[in-house]
């Protein structure tokens, strides 16, 4: 019997940020991002090529290497009297990204038959997957000149660097039109896709937390360029309109599965911290107020800092809600199989569950972490592991003792929060009739994640290293340049609020 030939291309990715790989602030190694652990569970491994983004720290900045290359220069603690070497070392540092990523050193150009087989690019909303285009943001760059000072210190249109870099690496006409949805078309053309994985709508939320302001959208915003959209949230019904539009054009590239995930709450990561009250039983665990994540407690000042109240902070996971009805409505419609990855991360939350967890971890997992000696200790007497949602913290030893799912930047997952994500996809692909040959490899995705079991010594003053990054504290900081979390929150933002 005539056996239809399987389709060459046995994984393909549309997304933003989650599926490009980016942590600690930075798009650096795409190498150990969730889809690459799930490609490596086939047997022989298929081709599954993504850009490399490992030069200077990645774009915008990796904060681990920074933090990394302070604590070789100046070890766990920068004394008072190393606060203007400090400065200046982190001022060389990131002039030199700046530089590098905005082609002021090598040409940034790789010559290549084919789209990548990860579209991803971080910061990308729903609509962007068929808007955005190498020509519409070489064109942006191009009319919004950079103007270079202290004050700006990242590379200043990273962004649309990068979908340069994703959506048409040879930055020739060939493929200068080219959206994501367009790319998987090629790639279909050129004899099918297996499995399509879909991962967008995130950062229709997300810019309510990192800009700490609720501003809904308006239908203009729909159909605008990334930089002149003006809203942090989506409003339901737009939402609605967006991904239906989504819908029809992932349907007409014919690919045999296609993959969407359910989007968690951006309340959870601990970009957001929720400040000035005890566990309200009347909100089911949401604060009085919500700051940025270098804000310490005794520190907030609702006069002096930015914050989203509590009713603000339950309108924006009310919206995710009526997200994910929608998508679960238009995934049935279209026979898509939904990952459900907002309810995998809402058991993790155990800041907002008063220290317990809802779901418990891989079994393989949790004997890999038994198995390295870096992370053993993060295992209890139970057989528990102890990873959770907060910040990363460390005790004298240099351990690990609370966190490790979200990285510095507060918003994304480490490598090993990318191999937890890994494994909800496998567990759904497996249940869809995808046939891998092996299981995820927890071993190798620990020992990928050095900000786990190697991290930085400086970070073992948290606080300290917070607020220099933050710049904080400017009586004892020296001012390198606006608060860098600042600039990354600006650069990830899907609108371009103003203050």
């Amino acid at each position: 019997m005539f056996r239809k030939k399987d389709p060459k291309h046995k994984l393909v990715v549309i997304g933003d940020s989650l599926s490009q790989g980016f942590n600690n602030g930075g798009i650096y190694r795409t190498d150990i991002n969730y889809p690459s652990f799930l490609a490596r569970c086939f047997e022989p491994s298929p081709q599954f090529d993504q850009p490399n983004f490992t030069a200077q720290a990645g774009i915008p900045i990796n904060l681990e290497v920074l933090v990394r290359g302070l604590s070789d220069e100046f070890g766990s603690e920068i004394d008072w009297t190393e606060y203007v070497p400090a400065a200046t070392h982190t001022f060389k540092t990131l002039k030199r990204i700046k530089k590098y990523w905005e082609g002021g050193m090598k040409n940034l150009q790789v010559e290549r038959s084919q789209p990548y087989h990860n579209q991803a690019v971080w910061g990308f909303a729903i609509n962007d997957s068929w808007i955005v285009n190498e020509r519409k943001s070489r064109e942006y760059i191009a009319d919004n000149k950079e103007s270079f000072s202290v004050f700006g210190v990242l590379p200043e249109h990273a962004k649309y660097t990068t979908s340069r870099l994703v959506l048409n690496p040879t930055l020739e006409s060939k493929y200068q039109e080219n959206s994501q949805i367009d790319n998987a078309k090629t790639l279909q053309d050129d004899g099918g896709i297996e499995n399509l994985i879909v991962c967008l709508g995130h950062n229709n939320a997300l810019g309510a937390v990192a800009n700490l302001k609720l501003v809904w959208s308006e239908l203009e915003d729909l159909t605008a360029f990334t930089p002149n959209r003006k809203h942090s949230i989506y409003r339901p019904e737009h939402f609605e309109l967006e991904y239906r539009e989504l819908a029809k054009r992932i349907s007409k590239i014919g690919a045999k599965r296609v993959f969407v995930p359910t989007i968690p709450y951006p309340t959870i990561p601990p970009v957001i911290r929720g400040v000035n009250s005890i566990l309200s039983k009347k909100a089911l665990g949401y604060f009085d107020y919500y700051t940025r994540f270098w804000t310490w407690d005794d520190d907030f000042d609702p006069e002096k800092h930015p914050f989203l109240t509590k009713d603000e902070a339950i309108q924006i996971d009310l919206a995710v809600d009526e997200f994910n009805v929608i998508i679960k409505k238009v995934a049935a419609e279209y026979d898509w199989i939904v990952v459900p990855v907002a309810r995998n991360v809402a058991g993790m939350a155990n800041r907002r569950l008063g220290g317990e967890l809802l779901r418990g971890y891989p079994k393989d997992f949790v004997k890999a972490l038994k198995r390295n000696p870096d992370t053993v200790h993060l295992v209890n007497e139970n057989n528990e592991a102890l990873l959770n949602t907060e910040f990363l913290r460390l005790n004298k030893e240099n351990k690990i003792v609370k966190g490790g799912i979200f990285s510095l930047d507060g918003l994304h997952p480490t490598t090993i929060g990318y191999g937890l994500m890994a494994n909800i996809y496998y567990m759904s692909m497996v249940q869809a009739g995808v046939k891998f040959q092996k299981r995820l490899d927890w071993d190798y995705i620990i020992k990928e994640d050095s900000l786990i079991t190697k991290p930085p010594a400086l970070l073992r003053e948290l606080r300290s290293v917070l607020g220099y990054l933050a710049m904080g504290n400017q009586e004892r900081f020296i001012k390198i340049g606006k608060n860098i979390f600042a600039q990354l929150f600006e650069h990830l933002s899907t609108g371009n609020l103003e203050e």
